[in-house]
């Protein structure tokens, strides 16, 4: 019986034990997504605020009166409007205490100045405004920058090519303006028909650059990856030239060339609205082709007609999709750069195409302030 009451004890503590542990984790976890409490945040700050006091009471040369403005920044960070609030009544407080025990500032250093109190009030003012801010949002910092991460991670995800079969193959490279995160062009691809025979593509070049296309960008990628597959491949430009008008914003229009690939047999088609026309490397020849259909810009009017072009990728051919970052610059036109990189693209034909897409923006468009994407599918020989 003894045993069995010691294994009983023993039991109960473990399990006392891993839900404490469950608790805790839940409760760092809420935390820092900026689901829970801020409660334990501003115990820790407002503890500070005393032992900042103390210090500079004690060893005034080595504690400034103007170090309380290291928790009002922090809170202004990590605390509500309503708890940053108490937090700066405390610092308010406590300068009240520094002045009236050290003395006025006129007889030594180390006291509280004037221009102590109006940084300490400027930093509480920006941090209150940050605070208000996230409260509006409704984005703690905490969660902020882990949800830009999954939103860049989400456009990389619906940007990745679906795998081909062998004898084929294709690869993506996009560079955002500026070396920023978010990009105006976005691709969306997907296998679909029977056994997946064809692989349908969508280079699409948002209007704008960098940040201020990405978040339009974002949108329109997923709208755009539910639609791909879902309807016939004649009807997808229409629709998503629809989905754009209904946006109704200021920069509302984009171009977009939509690939729909036979795998089986190279036959492909071409829509393009408004983009760039694509080129295609003809082994038997060794020349570069431009091929785009015809269509208007997305988002300009309702009604619009695309009108395929048709071709076919016989074993060694090449198919190049790229956005006008690539081809487009201030000191020359559309025509020199589609030759430039035509010109530059001649290198790969012998020496091969791994990693060619990524290569090829350097050599082009390496310091161009635009958004950049290209992409290569290719015949095996």
């Amino acid at each position: 019986m003894a045993g069995a009451r010691i294994e009983t004890w023993t039991a109960r503590m473990r399990k006392s034990s891993h839900r404490v542990r469950t608790a805790l984790r839940k409760s760092g976890v809420d935390y820092f997504r900026g689901d829970a409490s801020d409660w334990l945040a501003f115990a820790g700050l407002l503890l500070t605020v005393p032992a900042i006091t103390f210090g500079t009471l004690m060893l005034p040369v080595w504690f400034s009166p103007s170090a309380l403005v290291l928790p009002i920044v922090a809170g202004g960070l990590l605390l509500r409007p309503a708890s940053l609030l108490a937090l700066y009544a405390a610092s308010a407080a406590a300068l009240i205490v520094e002045a009236l025990v050290l003395g006025p500032y006129t007889q030594g250093p180390a006291r509280v100045t004037p221009g102590t109190v109006l940084v300490v009030a400027a930093c509480g003012f920006f941090g209150l405004v940050i605070a208000q801010f996230r409260s509006r949002v409704g984005v703690p910092w905490r969660r902020g920058g882990t949800m830009l991460f999954d939103l860049r991670e989400r456009i990389r995800v619906q940007s990745k090519l679906p795998g081909l079969p062998t004898g084929w193959h294709r690869e993506m490279a996009l560079r955002p303006a500026g070396g920023q995160s978010f990009s105006g062009d976005f691709v969306v691809a997907a296998r679909t028909g029977p056994a997946g025979r064809t692989l349908e593509v969508v280079l699409t070049d948002v209007s704008g650059k960098g940040m201020d296309a990405g978040s339009r960008a974002l949108l329109l990628s997923g709208a755009f990856g539910g639609l791909l597959g879902s309807l016939p491949p004649h009807d997808f430009l229409p629709a998503a030239n629809g989905y754009l008008l209904r946006q109704d914003w200021d920069e509302g229009f984009a171009t977009s060339v939509h690939l729909v690939l036979d795998l089986h047999t190279g036959d492909y088609e071409l829509l393009s609205a408004g983009h760039l026309p694509a080129l295609q490397l003809c082994a038997g020849t060794g020349r570069w082709q431009e091929r785009s259909g015809e269509g208007p810009l997305l988002g300009v009017y309702d009604g619009a007609v695309f009108e395929p072009a048709r071709g076919n990728l016989r074993p060694g051919d090449v198919l190049m999709l790229f956005t006008d970052g690539l081809v487009e610059s201030a000191d020359r036109d559309i025509s020199e750069g589609i030759d430039r990189l035509s010109g530059e693209a001649e290198r790969y034909v012998t020496a091969g195409w791994e990693g060619a897409a990524w290569h090829l923006i350097e050599r082009v468009a390496k310091d161009v302030n635009d958004d950049r994407a290209l992409l290569l599918i290719r015949r095996s020989p």
